[in-house]
């Protein structure tokens, strides 16, 4: 586990965008944290370091948005709207075993989905308006050397 603070929304944006160049097909990141955390900023920095030039917008709706022209194809999931239910039914694991990256925002809600290796982060706000506290509990030897990297 490692914890790191980040001062700004462009230091949230970098960091994602610094792990996306490392990313293989089928990683699966997890994102934990209130509204208004920083979990879908974060995911237009992983968007941006796939080369991914479409505008990120959360899925909170849809529950699973697609972007497929980067590197890797990007696909941003909310799980939020699962937390009754319904998440076997989504298919989920084509996803995770994929051609593509996948992000999930409240993956407590499609736990029993997860794959057994991914990258965990907790974004925690702190009382400064910008200043966030991530959490990064990596499950995998894969995701450790990621962790380790940053």
């Amino acid at each position: 586990m490692k914890q790191l603070t980040l001062n700004s929304r462009e230091e949230t944006i970098a960091l994602g965008e610094r792990l996306a160049t490392n990313l293989q097909p089928g990683d699966v990141i997890v994102l934990n944290g209130d509204l208004g955390a920083g979990k879908t900023t974060f995911t237009k920095g992983i968007a941006r370091g796939l080369g991914i030039s479409e505008v990120i917008k959360s899925p909170t709706f849809t529950i699973i948005r697609e972007y497929q022209d980067g590197r890797l194809p990007l696909y941003h999931m909310d799980a939020y709207r699962l937390e009754n239910g319904g998440a076997a039914d989504l298919g989920l694991d084509e996803y995770f075993d994929g051609d593509g990256v996948s992000v999930v925002e409240w993956a407590q809600f499609a736990a029993d989905e997860l794959p057994d290796e991914y990258l965990s982060i907790t974004f925690q706000r702190t009382d400064e308006d910008q200043r966030r506290i991530l959490t990064l509990n990596p499950q995998g030897e894969h995701f450790t050397k990621l962790v380790e990297e940053l």
